[in-house]
């Protein structure tokens, strides 16, 4: 087999360089068309969105991998940037490597390449099921780079638990008053208060790890004797499975609707950007986990990961039930941690992750 760590390491060089955040990864988008032109690949590009799906190979079954392509922005060195700090430009140059090294084998099924966008947003996934992702699908692969706390380098799993997440933006409309006459208006930094004592009263089985916090609360102005009336704010609510989520959630639609009676005042919310759970295959598991040992041996080989960060990814699978779908962790001694602006890995994570996961399609 043809070592192909040169020309991944190049892809990934360049999608490092050039990062683009969700649904605007266009010149991306027109970089993977180039490099599946060299390669003789076919694929197709949209018109309304970002993104490539490409595919090679012969046959009846059609087996499915998939790429996140876009970037965080965020501060890095005091300047607010595109930011590949989640490790999406690691992830293209293994599902690339992989079809490198799928290229040389005499395939007897089709392999399908999902390069797909906005995963930050949570709602990339659904984009490219509705533009004929998964027509076909019986098996589907993800890979993503893991913590150093979570996989040293070196070491792969067949499988990442993660798990669900949603934001809730929320409003308190009622009217100002003067520090002096309280009486007179309504005041939206009790409601915030009693909101975070609310959440803070949550209570479910410890053997399943949830939270709900408060992330953002803006009030008030310059004028100190001003009593505001009026507040917006924030939760990121997270959950290890898709049912707790759907509890959590009925749980504050109720604590709320009790807040905004006792105060008398107007509180709107509504619920944003949900990724669901993992729903992992246990066929899907095993296969990866067989070709895990068959690339870098038993000792290399790890554990399922559970991981209370979520990824859209499970949209996939809740979508389309029958498909048989995992997520591989590649161990890169990543650090300081996925979404730090001074993110860095071992980039020798990058050829491991795309020989296991062009193995692992073989084998399905």
């Amino acid at each position: 087999m043809t070592n192909h760590q040169a020309e991944i390491l190049e892809y990934f060089h360049h999608f490092h360089t050039y990062p683009e955040v969700s649904w605007k990864e266009i010149e991306t988008t027109k970089k993977l068309a180039e490099i599946m032109e060299a390669l003789n690949v076919p694929y197709k590009t949209f018109d309304d969105v970002t993104g490539l799906i490409a595919e090679i190979g012969e046959g009846q079954d059609v087996i499915a991998v998939r790429a996140d392509i876009d970037a965080l922005w965020q501060e890095v060195k005091g300047t607010v940037q595109a930011n590949h700090s989640c490790g999406h430009d690691a992830n293209m140059a293994m599902v690339l490597g992989a079809l490198l090294y799928l290229k040389e084998e005499t395939l007897t099924k089709r392999v399908r390449f999902i390069f797909q966008p906005a995963e930050e947003q949570g709602n990339g996934s659904l984009a490219m099921i509705e533009r004929g992702a998964l027509d076909e699908v019986s098996h589907l692969y993800g890979v993503h780079l893991r913590p150093i706390e979570e996989l040293p380098f070196g070491k792969v799993a067949p499988a990442i638990h993660h798990g669900s997440g949603i934001f809730l933006k929320g409003k308190i409309s009622g009217s100002d008053a003067h520090g002096a006459r309280p009486h007179q208006g309504s005041n939206a930094i009790d409601v915030i208060a009693a909101i975070h004592q609310f959440i803070k009263t949550i209570y479910f089985s410890p053997f399943e790890s949830y939270s709900v916090k408060l992330t953002n609360i803006q009030a008030g102005g310059n004028s100190l004797n001003i009593i505001p009336g009026n507040a917006t704010f924030a939760l990121d609510v997270r959950s290890q499975s898709n049912g707790l989520m759907d509890e959590l959630r009925s749980r504050i639609d109720n604590g709320f609707e009790s807040i905004k009676m006792l105060h008398d005042i107007d509180l709107e919310w509504e619920w944003t950007d949900y990724t669901p759970a993992a729903e992992v295959s246990e066929e899907a598991r095993a296969i990866a986990e067989d070709a895990i040992r068959a690339v870098i041996g038993d000792e290399q080989t790890a554990a399922p990961i559970d991981t209370t960060g979520a990824d859209d990814f499970h949209f996939y699978t809740i979508k389309k039930p029958e498909l048989k779908a995992a997520m591989l962790g590649i161990g890169a001694d990543l650090s300081p941690g996925l979404h730090h602006p001074d993110m860095e890995f071992n980039h020798g994570a990058l050829d491991i992750g795309a020989r296991v996961l062009a193995e692992t399609i073989k084998r399905t």
